[in-house]
């Protein structure tokens, strides 16, 4: 073939490979605007709620956007706010009565929602620990036992009355609850200094780092979103929450060779020993104070899917 006559036909070819490529290009974009992608509705944000009985203002721009960011945040994050919601339903009851019990508002359940998605076996990078993630020397100070054999912050109920004392002398300092749910995040020291330096009276108003600043924001979006899950898209039944398991009570006040003999003499496993007590953190008990501790020994019933009753602790958790 001569060369004048190689050059029309390369020329032909050149305009056609890039037709090709375009029509492949344009394939694959009809076939991902074909795709059917999930509804994402941004939560409505109210123009007031109520916390701890106290009206918190949502016009202003800035208290509307940190309850947007966390409301929308604990809405989307479905595996751990799916979690919490269930794990509420067990813990929820007891704490309900530990607060009432101290003088409490009930709106701090939901501070133990943002400190631990009501894992009682949470544990911090900080070393917190708990439903309410305490540090081991605030444990202390408030009344719990803290050592390598018996850790109380992991207990939910003793935990929780030392968290109720922490609050209510907070309360004592600040008479205002949002500033003492935010000193529970940063520290009253903190918070004290900073609403002297800032000259401001409560914890709303504070420029703060961004944890504590969205902190309790992050509470409000709790109470939000638990008030009525239904509304954000989780839907429950009574048998996927999980349930509060009835125990009974043997004290001890000596020394425990062997938790999980323990167990076996008294018809359960050590890991449901443990799972019952979580404030026991070792295979023995040295107690050479001859302390008394009361330890729970699960009901068989309530270990069975089949032969247990279900409730839930909020009606508006759970479809009929």
């Amino acid at each position: 073939m001569k060369r004048n006559a190689i050059l029309p036909l390369v020329a032909a070819v050149a305009c056609v490979v890039p037709s090709v490529a375009q029509t492949n290009a344009a394939a694959t974009y009809r076939g991902h605007e074909a795709a059917v992608f999930a509804v994402k509705s941004n939560p409505t944000v109210p123009l007031k709620m109520t916390f701890c009985g106290d009206t918190v203002d949502l016009d202003r721009l800035d208290m509307f956007e940190r309850l947007d960011r966390e409301l929308t945040s604990v809405v989307y994050a479905h595996t751990g706010t799916l979690l919490c919601l269930k794990r509420a339903n067990r813990y929820f009851p007891a704490l309900d009565s530990t607060l009432r019990a101290n003088g409490v508002p009930l709106d701090f359940l939901y501070l133990a929602c943002t400190e631990s998605t009501m894992d009682c076996n949470a544990y911090s990078p900080a070393h917190a620990a708990g439903l309410w993630q305490l540090l081991a020397a605030t444990a202390r100070q408030y009344g719990l036992e803290v050592n390598g054999e018996v850790d109380e912050r992991y207990d939910p109920e003793k935990s929780t009355v030392a968290a109720c004392r922490y609050l209510k002398a907070a309360y004592r300092k600040y008479g205002h609850w949002a500033t003492v749910a935010a000193s529970y995040n940063a520290g009253m020291g903190r918070i004290s200094g900073e609403l002297e330096r800032q000259l401001e009276s409560n914890s709303f108003d504070l420029y703060l780092n961004s944890e504590t600043s969205r902190y309790v924001f992050r509470i409000m979006a709790y109470k939000t979103l638990l008030a009525d899950p239904k509304r954000f898209g989780y839907r429950l039944t009574r048998q996927q929450l999980y349930q509060t398991v009835r125990c009974t009570t043997d004290t001890v006040t000596g020394t425990v060779a062997s938790w999980p003999q323990w167990a076996k003499a008294h018809g359960i496993t050590y890991a449901q020993l443990r799972e019952a007590n979580p404030w026991i953190r070792a295979s023995r008990l040295t107690n050479q104070q001859r302390r008394r501790y009361c330890v729970r020994i699960p009901l068989a019933d309530d270990l069975y899917r089949s032969r247990r009753h279900y409730s839930a602790y909020n009606p508006a958790w759970v479809v009929e």
